[in-house]
């Protein structure tokens, strides 16, 4: 099998298969973000507590890149520190402009490399981990 054909079903089981997806009733940090270009939305919600992304849902619609991108980034960050988390997406952007990241802990985030050689796609992979960032600021800020 093909790496890219790997790539490829691992995005699509995200897609098909979504982990966390869904919403609290309570207790959490909420972010709305959309992506007009292509129409992609999500509502992700943090549930953090003492500094550790406790756990994640989102909700939202829009391309198989964009929601499986949701799906393997709420995987990723539960039980991760703010700082883990914000560096996991800080190093998710890097494998967007094409640098070579390697994601150790939870690999299925690799199989969206190849979406750097679709500029216009990137948008819709780093979507979610734009509302993580935004979320993650905004509960810090809000407990100064």
């Amino acid at each position: 099998m093909q790496l890219d054909d790997l790539y490829r079903r691992v995005i699509m089981d995200h897609y098909k298969n979504p982990r966390n997806r869904g919403k609290f009733e309570d207790g959490t940090v909420t972010v709305d973000l959309n992506n007009p270009t292509c129409g992609d939305k999500i509502s992700l919600q943090l549930k953090v507590e003492d500094g550790i992304v406790q756990d994640a849902k989102y909700t939202g619609e829009g391309c198989s890149i964009s929601m499986s991108s949701a799906s393997m980034m709420t995987e990723a960050v539960k039980g991760k520190s703010v700082e883990e988390a914000k560096e996991l997406a800080t190093r998710f952007s890097s494998l967007m402009q094409g640098e070579d990241v390697q994601f150790d802990d939870y690999e299925d985030i690799e199989a969206l490399s190849g979406v750097n050689k679709f500029p216009a796609r990137i948008k819709c992979a780093t979507l979610a981990w734009n509302a993580l960032r935004k979320g993650i600021d905004e509960d810090q800020h809000n407990h100064k």
